[in-house]
């Protein structure tokens, strides 16, 4: 098992061998009423019990010059495995979002449940009251296996309860060990006598995070292959009977080092539902002993499999396991977006996928969202799905509960998914600034205009009904995966950014930047040249990012099949 060296090139390996068993000066430093901030160890170590501190960029620079510390609040993610959830468990989100933090509920692009502008003395209360929910929100960041993600595919409900009753099975078994967080936040004293022990992770935990997926087809809403762990699955007449097995993908880079990139995963055999478990533990600890524990920007586990190779993977697999996977299975996936509206299920049952603006959850002139699922969650006796692209479905509706639930739809104007353009459908942007302290251009308060001003275009040339995917990030990180986007816009500085160009709408190929550093009127004059050649040279059916793989041509842009 790799083990931190102390003096290496890496501080955050000290960090974690310091922190017994994430414990640190945790509890310290939440006691320390004279700042707002904690400790800076303690910050690195905060991360894997599913807190980032962050402060309010916006008034960074003036708190500065009135000699104030930052705005400091802390953004909490509550794990949600598969992203779904109870309406009480939703009622107790919406009550610590309206009493501890920025009175809005942020629906991640993993699923999640994420609280923004939690200040440090409300920090226990708030997770106390997560936990209380049967909820948590240990290993939702961190350097663990993250929220376990599940495509919800509402209209096959048979099916995905399977897959959904694997993907908690890994989400449980990965749990780290550890009872510090039970002990920090929760109050519960350690059992004299009793040593922590962390039997998949160690004391170190992994190099970096680990994410893992599950996928329905034909849908690859959860961007299957963006996952350094993937699984697939197969079926016969509704019943599962397997998975194929993916591997080494992961979205995030750094501008200007070539050394790092976004990748797509491989496919790497098949295995029955009773093998999953235990493969991802192989997987898992295959990363713990071998992913780079020197420099941070290399340590994804794709970064181990390009420098070690597939071969050597399979080696490895195979003796840890015992035996190796079966050979991969056929599978088509045709998209990996949303399909709003109600839609019924195998076993009659209704659900409704309602749109969320890059999934921010909060009451607005224009519609009062907060309250209104806070209002369909007091009446609600199914559940709710949060889905891949930071939307909701209102899930498991019985037929004689239809009316009531579009009442409060429309009397709240959550519907709008009506008489939105394909292209805002498809979209999906980070939370960015003011908070986020990787953010180097804006993303969510900043998408939603830019999308006017291209659905402009799209009317210009007679496209406003083509599906689109579009994301956009504040940084080279990837938390909205735009790199898997027929549009892909990362930021780079204030007000610009890298335009990528070319992905799969089904999620399967990567898109290649062909414009970087740019501003608004430089992407609104490239895409309206691009749209032009689109419309006119298209084929039936042919979708934007493939057009432009088959063409080539459009502002001569060197696009090659990287998938």
């Amino acid at each position: 098992m790799s083990t931190p060296v102390a003096g290496k090139a890496n501080p955050m390996e000290d960090i974690k061998s310091a922190s017994n068993y994430l414990r640190g000066t945790l509890a310290a430093s939440l006691h320390d009423g004279a700042t707002g901030t904690i400790a800076d160890d303690d910050i690195q170590v905060s991360k894997f019990h599913g807190i980032y501190q962050q402060d309010d960029r916006d008034v960074r620079e003036d708190r500065r010059h009135r000699m104030l510390e930052p705005d400091h609040s802390f953004m909490v993610r509550a794990r949600v495995p598969g992203g779904v959830c109870t309406p009480a468990q939703w009622l107790a989100l919406d009550e610590i979002a309206t009493r501890w933090a920025n009175h809005s509920l942020r629906l991640t692009t993993r699923q999640a449940f994420q609280f923004h502008g939690v200040l440090k003395r409300d920090l226990k209360t708030s997770i106390r009251a997560i936990n209380t929910s049967l909820l948590d929100t240990i290993a939702a960041c961190g350097d663990v296996n993250r929220n376990v993600m599940c495509s919800p595919l509402p209209e096959l409900s048979g099916l995905h309860r399977q897959v959904y009753q694997a993907a908690v099975a890994v989400s449980e078994h990965l749990t780290p060990n550890t009872s510090a967080y039970h002990e920090i936040w929760l109050d519960r004293e350690k059992v004299a006598g009793t040593v922590d022990s962390e039997p998949i992770y160690g004391a170190t935990y992994l190099p970096r995070k680990f994410k893992i997926a599950f996928a329905i087809p034909p849908q690859n809403d959860v961007d299957v292959l963006a996952h350094d762990l993937g699984f697939i699955a197969t079926e016969n007449d509704g019943e599962l009977t397997g998975f194929n097995i993916t591997v080494g993908g992961g979205m995030g880079a750094t501008h200007g080092d070539p050394t790092t990139y976004p990748r797509l995963a491989d496919v790497i055999g098949w295995c029955s539902p009773k093998q999953v478990t235990e493969i991802s533990q192989a997987i898992v600890t295959i990363q713990r002993d071998h992913g780079d524990r020197n420099n941070r920007k290399h340590a994804r586990f794709k970064y181990t499999l390009e420098k070690h190779g597939l071969k050597w993977l399979h080696t490895e697999l195979e003796q840890r396991l015992g035996y190796t996977p079966e050979s991969a299975k056929p599978y088509v996936f045709t998209g990996n977006g949303d399909r709003f509206g109600w839609q019924q299920s195998d076993n009659g049952l209704w659900h409704l996928l309602l749109f969320t603006e890059n999934g921010r959850l909060a009451d607005t002139p224009i519609a009062s969202r907060l309250t209104g699922m806070r209002e369909i969650a007091r009446i609600h006796t199914g559940d709710f799905r949060l889905t891949p692209n930071q939307n909701v479905i209102i899930a498991n509706v019985e037929a004689s509960q239809k009316d009531a639930i579009d009442d409060l739809v429309k009397r709240h104007h959550l519907d709008t998914y009506r008489q939105l353009s394909q292209l805002r459908l498809h979209s999906m942007a980070c939370v960015a600034l003011p908070t986020c302290p990787q953010s180097m251009a804006e993303a969510e308060r900043y998408l939603p205009d830019l999308l006017g001003k291209i659905e402009d275009l799209l009317e210009l040339h007679q496209l406003r009904d083509q599906p689109i995917t579009i994301r956009m990030t504040g940084c080279p990180n990837g938390c909205a995966r735009p790199y898997l986007a027929e549009i892909g816009l990362v930021g780079k500085a204030p007000g610009r950014y890298n335009l990528h160009l070319g992905a799969a709408f089904d999620g399967t190929r990567l898109n290649q930047m062909v414009k970087e550093n740019i501003d608004e009127a430089e992407i609104l004059s490239t895409l309206d040249q691009i749209f032009g050649d689109y419309k006119r040279q298209r084929q039936e059916g042919e979708y934007f990012g493939d057009f432009l793989l088959r063409t080539k041509q459009a502002l001569q842009l060197e696009l090659t099949d990287n998938g």
